[in-house]
């Protein structure tokens, strides 16, 4: 079913239940996020999607549009002065969390953010957060998309972190590093060198599959998931599937 609404006064037209944020960028309007991404479902962990909604019925509110549901007769605004001191005010909450996050600095410099007055001591900064602002895109993947669900939110309060059980090596990780890929802030990342995969935020090193040309493809447990999972021959990277040996 097509429902019709607008966004900064023009007529739009989108699939009852799309996410707004979705429909908002298909017809060009610029908002900014850091946890969305279209492969998981949304999540709403960041706020800075933060756009106005106004209903039939005349009210409007604040809220975030990668998880609400379009709806017929909605007026959507995506910028004003109060949309953008609210996403200043996200943004400078995150930065007192990832100081040194680039593309959060990048951002905060659009919206008049250079430094947070809320910026703990260096000496209280969780150390093991190294760049992270706990939007959880990373154990949303792990989990929706390459369905291993090595990470997860772990402590509360201030404590609250993202990692791995106990904080040790995963030992079902198969460093496919979709989690990298993702991260908005790069705070994972990966090298590959002396023919392994390393991810050194989660502490695991795993052996890379080659190619016929011998250069490396993929970590072995990586096919290994893809060969269970879509119910292909054991042998299929090695004979004439993109390949590993």
């Amino acid at each position: 079913m097509t429902v019709e609404f607008t966004i900064n006064g023009v007529n739009v037209e989108a699939a009852e239940g799309e996410s707004l944020l979705e429909v908002i960028r298909r017809y060009g309007f610029e908002v900014p996020s850091l946890c969305h991404h279209h492969a998981v479902e949304p999540y709403g962990a960041c706020r800075v999607c933060l756009v106005a909604v106004t209903d039939k019925r005349g009210r409007t509110k604040l809220t975030t549009s990668c998880n609400y549901q379009v709806a017929s007769g909605i007026a959507v605004q995506t910028e004003s002065e109060e949309i953008r001191r609210n996403r200043a005010l996200v943004i400078e909450l995150m930065l007192a969390e990832a100081p040194d996050a680039e593309p959060l600095k990048k951002l905060g410099a659009e919206y008049g953010v250079l430094k947070s007055r809320l910026a703990r001591e260096e000496s209280k900064v969780v150390e093991d957060r190294d760049g992270c602002i706990l939007c959880g895109l990373c154990v949303r993947v792990c989990t929706e998309v390459v369905e291993v669900s090595a990470l997860n939110f772990t402590g509360r309060g201030d404590k609250r972190n993202v990692g791995t059980p106990y904080m040790e090596t995963p030992q079902n990780c198969i460093a496919c590093g979709a989690c990298a890929y993702v991260c908005p802030t790069n705070c994972i990342g990966f090298v590959e060198e002396d023919g392994m995969r390393k991810l050194k935020k989660w502490k695991r090193e795993l052996p890379m599959a080659k190619g016929e040309d011998g250069r490396a493809v993929a970590p072995k447990f990586q096919l290994n998931h893809f060969i269970e999972k879509a119910g292909l021959p054991k042998d299929f990277y090695k004979k004439g599937g993109p390949g590993s040996r």
